[in-house]
């Protein structure tokens, strides 16, 4: 330090300071100019043109083309004035005269159109197809007729028509005898477990044959859609039931099962529910159920309930206690039980022995029933023996064709 700087008076270096300040001076301008950012976007929200504001929306393209049968006098109304002329025989003093014939109007549906922004309200008329002429309409083969439909609480279950037809001879599939051999042994073949799984139920209608039976869990989100497309492809479907196994609820089937713990009014509005989740079933099947169906007092009311829905039951043949055969005896109700599991083993040499002692089965007696689950490999099996079985003299039959010998067992 030298002799002048200590005979120098205060104050006389301020402003070198100054010049050693200006990075303070710079940092004040960013924190403007982020304290700026939000006020610019606030303003672009209010006058931009997106009157959404930046809210979640969807775009749903709108067909507007005419339906089929539509006024064809439409499309003259809207050309320009002189352009019947144009129109060979025909002049504007004749159009004056003969105004053209007037039809129908097509059918519309009417949707409100709201702007974000000012809430003005737009009603625009919107072409809907006739139901026949529908992308997606179903078959009406496949369309469950609605004169076997009772409204519930827990929506459209099966009833007997009112003409005294019942839902399952409706939905049944007409059975083709082989050529020549009248009376050639028949095997009904059941596969369960589907409904749950899209991709297992569409395999499944894919590569069996129209004559095998599929039983659906209730419990697949498009379990309706699945059993239209069954019935579609020239499957009797069943409705599986959850019924209490032992070692409830450890081993639960499900939602709504059918417990010997309930009472019978108990029982039948879960059983409303669970024959609410889609339509077009001959009958009703058990799923699990080695506890509910050896017990006649919790039994009983649901096989009685069965028979007055126009439907019939099969026992899949698992519970040697199951009491279903004499109940539905006593309540003439349509009964049928498997004779066989055909994957108590799932292996593809077990599964083949099965299906081999269900032809021996039904050589003998006439008629044999065979149930399986859906697993892969057992329908790629099933498929493979169903494919041959003609060629065997045997007759593959939907489950309600095989009722009329298996009623009274």
């Amino acid at each position: 330090m030298t002799a002048d700087d200590l005979s120098t008076p205060l104050g006389q270096h301020r402003q070198a300071r100054r010049q050693r300040g200006f990075p303070v001076v710079l940092s004040y301008g960013a924190v403007a100019l982020l304290a700026l950012f939000p006020a610019v976007f606030v303003l672009w929200a209010v006058v931009g043109e997106d009157p959404f504001g930046g809210e979640p929306r969807a775009a749903v393209p709108i067909d507007l083309r005419v339906a089929p049968g539509a006024n064809k006098s439409d499309a003259s109304a809207a050309a320009p004035a002189g352009a019947g002329s144009q129109i060979p025989g025909h002049d504007d003093a004749t159009a004056a005269k003969s105004p053209p014939p007037t039809e129908a109007p097509a059918a519309t549906r009417t949707v409100t159109i709201i702007d974000g922004k000012t809430g003005a309200r737009q009603e625009v008329a919107i072409p809907v197809p006739a139901p026949g002429n529908a992308p997606d309409a179903a078959d009406a083969t496949t369309t469950p007729d609605q004169k076997f439909v009772e409204m519930t609480a827990h929506g459209p279950i099966p009833k007997i028509a009112d003409d005294g037809a019942r839902p399952a001879d409706a939905f049944a599939r007409p059975v083709k005898p082989l050529p020549g051999k009248p009376d050639a042994p028949r095997i009904a073949l059941i596969v369960g477990g589907l409904g749950v799984s899209a991709s297992a139920t569409a395999e499944a209608i894919a590569k069996l044959p129209g004559a095998v039976t599929l039983a659906l869990m209730p419990y697949g989100a498009n379990v309706e859609r699945l059993a239209t497309q069954a019935r579609a492809a020239g499957h009797e479907i069943l409705l599986q039931v959850p019924m209490e196994p032992f070692g409830y609820p450890d081993n639960d089937p499900g939602p709504q099962t059918l417990l010997t713990s309930l009472t019978p009014e108990q029982n039948l509005e879960r059983l409303h529910w669970l024959m609410g989740r889609f339509q077009g079933y001959v009958g009703v099947a058990d799923a699990m159920g080695a506890r509910f169906t050896a017990s006649e007092q919790s039994f009983a009311p649901v096989l009685r309930e069965t028979a007055k829905r126009g439907l019939i039951y099969v026992d899949d043949g698992s519970n040697p206690r199951s009491v279903a055969g004499r109940i539905a005896g006593a309540n003439s109700l349509p009964f049928a039980k498997a004779d066989l599991v055909l994957d108590s083993v799932p292996t593809a040499v077990e599964i083949d022995h099965a299906l081999g002692r269900l032809e021996m089965a039904a050589r003998e007696r006439g008629l044999a029933v065979g149930m399986s689950s859906a697993l892969p490999v057992a329908i790629e099996h099933i498929a493979k023996w169903a494919k041959a079985a003609e060629s065997r003299g045997l007759l593959l039959i939907p489950i309600s064709a095989a009722v009329s010998k298996a009623k009274q067992s």
